[in-house]
């Protein structure tokens, strides 16, 4: 749909970068797309300016970068991201659970318990996005009980930038039939957060990041591989 142009110039550029924002997170524009300036602001209707402002906020994100003969592209995968980006996400996620949990409600319990079961449906119907939809709400249930906002958006800062791998992760998991490993660690995690036992919920959010940094490793080798 064509976005107005009558609109204010810097909201114009904002409704452009959530929409190219929202098809890279929705894996319309998987890892390596390339973003043509022209292409973009015809499809969503506006000038070239607009999109251009959008993709350098993109950069600044981490989820655009520029390549020799290409220009901006959505930002590729590579072992080495991988690997920086869920050790801060253990970091980081490991001490939200464990604080979340010592002060989390039943009430937000019974909460993460309905996301955790939509997020068992979108498994069932092979919904990658709407299944990392559900557990990202699932999860963020438990650390804003931390108390600590800036704490909640780094993380959520580093979903956004890890939303290719992690859509990478379920896919391949989902075509091995080895779904298991994108619910069992919430199932625990949900427990640990009912039973308010901090030590258990820091370590199922430990072994759940190493699971899944090894299974998008693994699902990278593959997509290597000639």
């Amino acid at each position: 749909m064509a976005i107005s142009k009558r609109v204010e110039p810097t909201l114009l550029t904002d409704q452009v970068f959530a929409t190219i924002h929202a098809s890279i997170l929705s894996g319309d524009l998987p890892a390596g797309s390339r973003l043509k300036v022209r292409d973009l602001a015809e499809q969503v209707g506006t000038s070239v300016m607009p999109v251009r402002e959008a993709i350098r906020r993109l950069e600044e994100m981490g989820l655009a970068e520029r390549e020799p003969h290409k220009g901006a592209v959505v930002k590729s995968l590579s072992f080495e991201e991988l690997i920086h980006v869920y050790d801060v996400r253990r970091l980081l996620e490991t001490e939200a659970a464990r604080l979340g949990s010592e002060r989390i409600t039943q009430e937000d319990c019974d909460r993460m318990q309905s996301e955790y079961e939509l997020m068992r449906d979108a498994i069932r119907e092979q919904r990658v996005i709407d299944l990392l939809d559900h557990d990202e709400e699932m999860l963020a249930i438990l650390y804003q009980a931390a108390g600590n906002p800036v704490l909640l958006q780094m993380i959520r800062t580093l979903w956004q930038q890890c939303r290719a791998y992690k859509i990478v992760g379920a896919q391949g998991s989902l075509a091995a039939g080895k779904d298991d490993s994108l619910w069992r660690y919430q199932q625990d995690l949900v427990t640990a957060a009912r039973n308010g036992d901090p030590a258990a919920a820091a370590s199922v959010n430990e072994a759940s990041l190493v699971d899944a940094t090894e299974r998008i490793k693994a699902r990278l080798a593959e997509q290597a591989t000639p």
